[in-house]
């Protein structure tokens, strides 16, 4: 078992997209509408916004490859690029997104323990996250990796409002 990790550019754009779109659908389909879900999917990852994001200098993607095959991506943002207002301390993992077949190999571990190598780097003292409240298992994995809920936000899906919880971590 080989993991490895490569840091994205704007040629990646369409990997990126394609494993987008694949995983959220896998995670969310069967909590939500058709039509809500396609709706988000357009908007959140449509090749004109993941640019965007891309070449946001306070935003970072990440590939974790298992065996020389994409199976997910993460990606952090600090400064304005956060999706909350934060502090300067603060660095957000807005997404670890693993391919269903890839997980419960430790990848979301392994970009976890890259998110915070990054924000050490960076001198940032808190993680955060947001994470749907109806999302058990991930936010078990959080709680488990030290995460606390610190508060919580909407978050639109189409045209329905959901509830995410913002999960924060201090590093020493």
């Amino acid at each position: 078992m080989t993991i490895n990790i490569k840091q994205c550019n704007l040629e990646d754009l369409p990997t990126l997209q394609e494993i987008s779109y694949e995983t959220f659908n896998e995670t969310f389909k069967e909590q939500n509408s058709p039509e809500n879900m396609n709706a988000y999917l357009e908007r959140a990852f449509n090749l004109k916004q993941l640019e965007k994001e891309l070449s946001n200098i306070y935003s970072q993607f990440f590939f974790v490859y298992f065996n020389n095959e994409v199976a997910g991506y993460l990606k952090v943002n600090i400064n304005d690029a956060q999706s909350e207002e934060m502090d300067d301390e603060s660095l957000e993992i807005e997404r670890i997104y693993i391919k269903s077949k890839f997980q419960k190999h430790g990848l979301g571990k392994y970009l976890l323990n890259k998110a915070m190598e990054i924000a050490r780097e960076r001198n940032k003292k808190k993680i955060w996250l947001g994470v749907w409240e109806k999302n058990k298992n991930a936010i078990d994995f959080y709680k488990k990796m030290g995460f606390v809920q610190t508060g919580a936000h909407s978050f639109y899906m189409g045209d329905e409002e959901q509830i995410d919880f913002i999960m924060t971590k201090t590093q020493k």
